[in-house]
């Protein structure tokens, strides 16, 4: 059986202190970070990536799932409790905030276990699970930006004609709500392509949580060309569509003259935040999708130091993206940096349930009605 590691990084391949690695008769049997007996540099480099994998690797899960899990939190409380906030951005915010806050719950926990764990501890199901799970959030937090540019283009390009599409809040909980049965669906079989594979790289019995290519409808190659395809290529040309045609309008000479000042500079700062996130996804997920992409295709092997740094590097990045949103909200939005401040600050009396977020503006009533970023 063919095993190969999708989404974690860790090396399985163990050394006894006392002898050299026992390599498996054919690398179509065994894990992906296979070498030969005669690799002299992988061995002379082992002993320090192994203290980067289980120690090093492990503690940046943690800072990331902290992080992500107050920050989140935060924006979706925030939100939730400022009636003022409830705009359509504002609820895709949340929605991508939501997905976040899943992956570092269910995902980074397990994922940093693994790394420090000889073994897959979890079992079987729950591997096919979290598997399954970073998949549901990743495809949730690019077609969420796809939704929030979506929304841009309209709010834009047809500003008159989309007002009351954009406003009815049954329309706008109506498409999240879809948009997550879609993905739950049709990611369904991501449990049947993982699961539990035991190895004897030393000659004893290990497991591992892994992509399985024992499957007879879906190869390794084209599962992650599919990955890449579906969770990042089409959904940003998408978002690159929209937007090269929303710059012209956005940006010309003197505007739609039937919209206030005020309320198209409102328009361009909720513009500029849905673009920095969309840059800041693509750029963050960019590495380890063509890491994976190129091992998937045979053309990328984690077997020297610089290539398995790069790819722990490429999915620590990755995972970045589940904690940075909120620190982009707080600084490229007034009414999400004033709010944050006073959530955090505020104390637990019960005063602070009326005045946790900040008033909007009486001057910036039209941006803020507009955006409600």
């Amino acid at each position: 059986m063919k095993i190969i590691n999708i989404y974690k990084v860790k090396i399985t391949f163990r050394f006894n202190k006392m002898s050299s690695p026992q390599v498996p008769e054919s690398r179509n049997s065994s894990t992906e970070f296979l070498i030969s007996e005669e690799d002299e540099e992988f061995k002379t480099f082992y002993p320090e990536i192994q203290s980067l994998v289980t120690i090093i690797v492990p503690i940046c899960f943690g800072i990331i799932a902290l992080t992500g899990f107050f920050g989140n939190t935060l924006v979706i409380l925030v939100v939730l409790f400022n009636k003022k906030m409830h705009s359509t951005t504002n609820l895709l915010i949340v929605n991508l905030a939501l997905a976040d806050l899943l992956f570092v719950v269910l995902c980074i926990p397990f994922t940093g276990t693994d790394y420090v764990m000889e073994n897959w501890p979890f079992g079987d199901t729950w591997c096919r699970i979290v598997h399954y799970l970073i998949v549901v959030t990743a495809l949730a937090s690019i077609y969420t930006l796809v939704l929030m540019s979506v929304d841009r283009f309209l709010a834009v390009v047809h500003p008159i004609r989309s007002r009351i599409l954009r406003s009815k809040k049954l329309i706008k909980i109506s498409c999240v709500i879809i948009l997550w049965i879609v993905i739950v669906t049709i990611t369904a079989p991501v449990t049947m392509l993982h699961g539990t594979v035991k190895y004897k790289p030393l000659g004893v019995t290990m497991v591992t949580c892994c992509f399985k290519n024992s499957n007879s409808f879906l190869s390794v190659a084209d599962y992650q060309i599919t990955f890449f395809a579906g969770s990042y290529l089409f959904p940003l040309m998408t978002i690159s569509g929209l937007y090269l045609r929303m710059i012209t309008r956005l940006w010309r000479q003197g505007g739609d003259i039937r919209m206030s000042v005020e309320s198209q500079r409102g328009r361009k700062r909720v513009t500029r935040l849905v673009v920095v996130l969309v840059i800041t996804f693509a750029l963050l997920w960019l590495p380890i999708q063509l890491i994976l992409l190129l091992k998937a295709l045979n053309l990328y092997h984690a077997t020297t130091k610089l290539k398995v740094v790069l790819q722990i590097v490429a999915q620590l990045l990755a995972y970045t993206s589940s904690c940075i949103n909120p620190v982009l909200y707080a600084f490229l939005s007034d009414n999400f940096r004033k709010a944050f401040h006073k959530a955090i600050n505020c104390s637990k009396q019960d005063k602070c349930v009326s005045t946790t977020l900040p008033p909007l503006r009486k001057t910036s009533c039209s941006r803020t009605s507009t955006t409600g970023v």
